[in-house]
């Protein structure tokens, strides 16, 4: 018989593997809670606003992190300019050493918007490739990280890279102890 803390038993793990504990920490740093304060620039040039949070965890017996990423957040009420820019959506970060690299699944089941992308440390920042559905390059990219706050940002390029255009930023903070 099917029991919810079982399943939720066989997933979370209560740290890193400790074979690759070091290389883990790269996403491991963000495991706990954490609120954002969201912008959108669509191509219209309309900037829609909200405030999210995301929750970050060790999963697969602490061979990948998994997160959760909400906007609006569950805890607020009326948000000011989300417009139809909502998500409920989880991704899975699994550390491959064959190319000492992550790889990135992402899955939005609220509005059906799937990506896959590579993982990397660049300097102090992890930046994430691959393409969106339509075959246009994204990269997301986690910057100014520090022990309560780091910058996500997500670009998109239509010429294959050459240049990119920012289309969501959101600056997160570690959110209190419970």
């Amino acid at each position: 018989m099917f029991n919810s803390s079982s399943f939720a038993e066989a997933l979370h793990s209560d740290g890193p593997a400790a074979d690759l504990a070091e290389k883990l920490n790269l996403y491991g740093r963000f495991v706990g809670a954490w609120t954002f304060d969201a912008t959108r620039r669509l191509e219209d040039g309309q900037v829609l606003t909200g405030r999210g949070q995301v929750h970050f965890g060790w999963v697969l017996e602490g061979r990948a992190i998994q997160d959760v990423w909400i906007l609006p957040a569950r805890n607020t009420g009326a948000q000011s300019s989300l417009g139809k820019w909502t998500f409920y959506g989880t991704t899975l970060r699994v550390y491959d050493p064959g190319v000492d690299a992550w790889h990135i699944f992402w899955s939005d089941p609220r509005t059906q918007y799937y990506s896959r992308q590579l993982g990397r440390a660049e300097g102090d920042t992890i930046v994430q490739q691959g393409a969106d559905g339509t075959g246009a390059a994204v990269r997301w990219s986690f910057s100014r990280i520090t022990e309560d706050s780091f910058r996500w940002l997500g670009e998109r390029s239509q010429d294959d890279g050459a240049t990119w255009r920012v289309e969501v930023e959101f600056l997160a903070r570690r959110a209190a102890s419970t």
